[in-house]
């Protein structure tokens, strides 16, 4: 086809009706009016690879071509936004090594260990640096820690997993750390090793319950800039999957415009110097972290 050919494929009202309604069906994304333009430009491209001269050949070939589950994954490559940098919105690190880690230590429990999820952590950035913080902070040499970063979008994973990345995600972090956990070279600042084995990276849709249990149980679940993109339904869906994963007393942070107003009643909703999170209520805490505890010479007496 011709560019000119290709620059006639146009997304028409009722094509583009088809399409948000089958993505939201998908993972809860939803696309106002306004969207119509840039998913035309952004898919166009897919539609012309695939051999195809309109977009309702591309929403058929999704609904029932064999491979057309796997193109679904390819086209929410293409239209999802994923934008970001290290130590974005900074204040939910410090509250994490300052405040929430301390609360979970004096929950009890023995095994020692601190599991994180970063829930949509695009490629990567996030994930990263929640582990600069478990190490600046001392806790990952106290004890165990396990941060597992997920992705709806398969691009994001690969990226995150690849652990380069250029100048631009370093914008808003100390030059320090980024010498002492980034390593240059011709292609990029690349994750140094101590950082990276604390880390994991895996595609998942946040609607997917079952795909979600291979998170297991978690004390931390970070979902900052998702919920906002899902519409109220999803959201639901999302934050009871996230109920399940987290361990009783664990904490749920959002982004800084988000909240479970009218989502949900099941967390208790906790106030913290710089921010405002979310805990799963506990009668019984189980959450392993006693080893962080810092030694008392009081005996182990309440203060």
């Amino acid at each position: 086809m011709s560019r000119r050919g290709h620059d006639e494929i146009r997304l028409l009202p009722d094509e583009f009706q088809r399409l948000r309604e089958l993505f939201n069906k998908h993972c809860g994304l939803q696309f106002g009016p306004e969207a119509r333009t840039s998913m035309e430009r952004r898919l166009r491209e897919r539609v012309v690879v695939l051999g195809l001269t309109s977009f309702s050949q591309y929403y058929e070939y999704l609904r029932y071509h064999s491979r057309g589950r796997a193109e679904l994954d390819e086209a929410l490559d293409v239209i999802t936004v994923n934008e970001t940098y290290f130590f974005r919105e900074d204040y939910q690190l410090r509250a994490l090594v300052t405040e929430i880690v301390p609360m979970l230590v004096r929950a009890g429990g023995g095994r020692g260990r601190l599991s994180i999820w970063s829930a949509g952590c695009s490629t990567g950035e996030e994930v990263y640096s929640i582990a600069i913080a478990a190490r600046e902070s001392g806790a990952a040499e106290r004890c165990d820690v396990r941060i597992f970063g997920s992705d709806i979008s398969r691009r994001c994973v690969v990226a995150a997993r690849k652990g380069v990345y250029g100048a631009s995600s370093f914008r808003a972090t100390p030059p320090e750390l980024r010498r002492r956990y980034f390593t240059e070279r011709p292609d990029g600042f690349h994750v140094v090793d101590e950082l990276r084995s604390l880390c994991q990276f895996g595609h998942l849709n946040l609607l997917d319950s079952s795909r979600a249990a291979v998170v297991g149980r978690v004390d931390v679940i970070f979902c900052r800039n998702v919920l906002i993109y899902l519409d109220e339904e999803s959201r639901r869906r999302v934050i009871e999957i996230f109920y399940e994963r987290l361990s009783p007393g664990g904490f749920l942070l959002l982004g800084h415009s988000e909240s479970l107003l009218n989502v949900s009643t099941a967390f208790e909703l906790v106030h913290l110097r710089e921010d405002l999170v979310y805990r799963k209520p506990a009668a019984t805490l189980r959450l392993g972290l006693a080893a962080l505890a810092p030694e008392r010479g009081d005996g182990g007496k309440g203060e």
